[in-house]
């Protein structure tokens, strides 16, 4: 008997499955702490995951 395989989702290629990041400013806050900027992958809007490319046929 073969083993069944899971689906693997697809990784977004761009921030290779990190849809979300911390940047510091480099500044602080009064309380001493980082000011920090969220930044979301414009490309799988904060997913992680890739949508799969639509099939485009081209001639006849």
């Amino acid at each position: 008997m073969m083993p069944q395989h899971a689906p693997t989702a697809r990784i977004c290629r761009d921030c290779d499955g990190f849809p979300t990041v911390a940047i510091t400013t480099g500044t602080r806050h009064p309380d001493g702490t980082r000011a920090t900027l969220r930044i979301t992958c414009p490309t799988c809007k904060g997913t992680g995951h890739a949508v799969p490319a639509a099939v485009v046929r081209a001639g006849r």
